[in-house]
């Protein structure tokens, strides 16, 4: 009589879960687990690449595979669902639809969200910048501001996605544009190096992007922003307001009797199992881990592709018949990109620092070999090599 498989249920298919998800789906298993991902949405984004959708200059396909199609052949289920709650202690995870789902091994890698603020207006007037479908509400309302002479934008919050996506839209935008980037501390990109912060100035000058640091928000309606400065008060027009400021754990997992820190991250050991519960494993934006050397991983993209290396390995050796060590992680800080317009970028790393076109290239190619399977890399590639081609023939 065969042994019954071991279930892995994997929540949120971002760039920790989904990788997890091939990671488990490519191992030598004598028996292999049921594998379940869960996610609200039936499309993977690819988050660095998002900015891309409201210029133009690539397709949803592009950057939001569905995982039907990414997950073809690997005997991973995706369940397309929001989760509800999670029970630790008869490991069950239920579904807002009312389904439910047992489990053998739990990965925790259901990302972040956008904490509500109680600035006046946020809420109704404001968008975050974080899913597909808010870059199609930005697309759609650029469309709808095509006939204005001008189009006023705000961009709340100076870190990544503030800088990234205020580039963008000024070169979308041109001539028409009046961009402004709003800061309540004193620098922008804090946690950059200084050579992408100095790049990032300089694209943001070029661009005449109006950039306000020391200021906070202090109310938004339908057409305006008021901001403060050392106790001044301004109001001024305004057509979108984009407020990305602000990560927190989702309230389904900072409910969770599981150790956490003071920003209700979940702990884990450097294996990346839960303090305390090795059937549990959180990783990306909700963990807090510290790798073998002792450092900090730090909650960004490409921590999550490392962590989801890690984490297929551990749960496969904690569960395969011959048993294996777990390995806990090394992180490698391999740098960072950043985008800075149509056919602009800087990145640092690695004892290499560019800008300018040849960044732009590189990133193209270092975020196409990141892509989550070889068959979506081979027709994005494709896609990009023969594009401009077409576009020229079409043009003629």
């Amino acid at each position: 009589m065969s042994r019954t498989s071991a279930k892995v249920c994997i929540l949120g298919g971002g760039f920790a879960g989904l990788y997890t998800a091939l990671r488990l789906s490519g191992l030598p298993w004598q028996q292999k687990p049921e594998i379940t991902l869960v996610d609200k949405s039936d499309r993977f984004v690819f988050l660095p690449l998002l900015y891309e959708l409201v210029t133009g200059e690539l397709q949803t396909w592009e950057v939001a595979p569905p995982y039907a199609e990414l997950l073809t052949n690997t005997g991973v289920k995706h369940r397309q669902g929001e989760v509800r709650s999670i029970d630790i202690s008869n490991r069950q995870v239920y579904l807002q639809d009312g389904a439910s789902l047992e489990y053998d091994r739990l990965v925790l890698a259901l990302g972040g969200e956008t904490p509500p603020s109680s600035t006046p207006g946020v809420q109704e007037y404001t968008k975050p910048f974080r899913t597909v479908q808010h870059a199609y509400w930005l697309a759609e309302k650029l469309g709808e501001l095509a006939d204005k002479d001008k189009v006023r934008v705000a961009v709340v919050g100076a870190g990544y996605v503030g800088v990234e996506i205020a580039c963008k839209l000024a070169d979308r935008l041109q001539e028409r544009g009046r961009i402004r980037i709003i800061e309540t501390g004193t620098e922008i990109l804090r946690n950059s190096p200084d050579f992408n912060r100095q790049a990032a100035k300089k694209a943001l000058e070029d661009r005449q992007i109006w950039l306000d640091l020391e200021t906070k928000v202090t109310a938004v309606t339908a057409d305006t922003i008021s901001l403060e400065y050392k106790g001044q008060l301004d109001t001024i027009p305004v057509d979108i307001v984009l407020w990305t400021v602000g990560s927190r754990v989702p309230g389904v997992v900072r409910s969770l009797p599981l150790p956490q820190n003071s920003r209700q991250q979940i702990i884990t050991t450097p294996t990346l199992q839960v303090q305390g519960h090795p059937e549990l494993f959180a990783l990306g934006d909700l963990a807090e881990c510290h790798d073998a050397s002792g450092q900090l991983v730090p909650t960004t993209a490409q921590a999550a592709y490392q962590q989801a290396d890690y984490a297929g390995w551990n749960l496969w050796a904690s569960l395969d018949e011959q048993p294996r060590p777990l390995l806990p992680m090394r992180y490698q800080h391999l740098g960072e990109m950043l985008a800075l317009g149509t056919d602009n970028a800087t990145l640092s790393g690695l004892g290499l620092t560019l800008d300018g076109g040849l960044a732009y290239i590189t990133r193209r190619l270092a975020y196409l070999y990141r892509m989550p399977t070889r068959q979506h890399q081979i027709k994005v590639g494709i896609n990009w090599i023969t594009k401009p081609l077409a576009d020229l023939l079409t043009a003629r």
